[in-house]
């Protein structure tokens, strides 16, 4: 369920509220950090859950031109939204349904195993298109990719299908694991090893990826043309890493419930683990109230228990994470308090939790 609001009118609560000054915020924060390299926006999992069609229009907006995908559906509902003249970037695992589909949409296609490449060659040449491909090598996360040991024999037979006119392989990419310093200069030296024999095989490359949120921002070596950033667009920091305020980042969705009942000594809030808030949490954690932090008592099937205070009242609003009453506290503080990260807490906020975009961009109409 997506209401979309301009802003100023009372919010309804239970909601997960989008703030899309915030978003334009970090997305020009974001790509003045990692310029000259360009900025792939990552919108899987319906934009991390906070509402895909808004995400995209406001980026679209803001002049993001390039936006990254997990699976071929929802690449072919960015392409449209976003238009023809926007690229998008789709890297699904194996030989998936509606590869067709995409080629014809003219979809970036992230391949890594040799099924997939053979398919999409497949595919293309059934519809007499050019399908457009990047290449993974993979560096050691195994996150998908062609293992290095097979990738002279890769390169060789990408490079008879490019010959064939109805593939061109325009990128190389891969995952890193982000483990530490000496892991991810392992990783880059097989990246540019990968990259050198591409080139050495007449492949002319567009873009090299190879770094997501955390190494696009503290190792500029690891920028090349391009960057795959999500977690920190929507402002969900690193676990462990620095906090959003001092990458100059700020939280796009709140967490907010509303005051059901209140008791002695707590509250009741209409918000529960069925709506996503992990059990898990509960004495771990504190969240924002009108009179400041109040320890978060039980996640109960569909509301929260949380230490009350003077003059709290049905109907106050309390936020979960987010901004507001929280000051800067994303998704991942109460991720770090749990062993996961932030985005596992942003994705487990139920569907049935409206999402309401405060400040979204005018829609247009994209240029098919």
């Amino acid at each position: 369920m997506t209401e979309l609001l301009g802003g100023g009118a009372d919010q309804p609560s239970p909601a997960l509220v989008i703030d899309h000054a915030a978003l334009i915020d970090n997305l020009r924060a974001v790509r003045a950090r990692v310029a000259p390299a360009e900025l792939i926006l990552v919108v899987k999992d319906d934009a991390y859950g906070q509402g895909l069609a808004p995400i995209v229009a406001t980026a679209v907006a803001e002049g993001i031109t390039w936006f990254g995908v997990s699976d071929l559906g929802t690449a072919l509902e960015v392409r449209e939204l976003a238009g023809r003249t926007a690229r998008v970037l789709a890297w699904p695992a194996g030989a998936s349904d509606g590869v067709d589909r995409a080629v014809r949409a003219s979809i970036d296609l992230g391949v890594g195993d040799a099924a997939l490449l053979e398919t999409v060659a497949a595919e293309a040449r059934a519809a007499g298109a050019v399908a457009r491909i990047h290449l993974k090598i993979d560096t050691g996360l195994h996150r998908n990719g062609f293992r290095p040991e097979d990738w002279a024999e890769t390169v060789h037979r990408a490079r008879v299908l490019e010959q064939s006119g109805f593939l061109r392989v325009v990128g190389v990419w891969s995952h890193i694991a982000e483990a530490s310093d000496a892991e991810d200069d392992a990783a880059r030296a097989l990246f540019d090893a990968a990259v050198e024999q591409l080139e050495a095989a007449g492949m002319r490359l567009e873009l090299r990826h190879l770094a997501a949120s955390a190494a696009a921002f503290a190792r500029p070596e690891f920028r090349y043309d391009a960057v795959r950033i999500g977690a920190f667009c929507y402002g969900v920091r690193s676990a462990e890493g620095p906090g959003a305020g001092s990458l100059g980042l700020r939280p796009v969705a709140t967490l907010q419930g509303t005051v059901i009942a209140v008791h002695d000594e707590t509250v009741t809030v209409a918000l529960g683990s069925l709506d996503g808030v992990p059990s898990t949490l509960a004495g771990r954690v504190a969240v924002g109230t009108p009179a400041g932090p109040r320890e978060l008592l039980r996640v109960d099937a569909d509301s929260l228990a949380v230490l009350g205070w003077p003059g709290a009242a049905v109907g106050d609003v309390i936020a979960v994470f987010g901004s507001g009453m929280l000051g800067e506290r994303s998704a991942t503080t109460l991720a770090e308090a749990i062993g996961t990260i932030g985005e596992e807490i942003l994705l487990r906020v139920s569907p049935r939790i409206p999402r309401l975009h405060r400040g979204t961009a005018p829609v247009a109409s994209p240029e098919r």
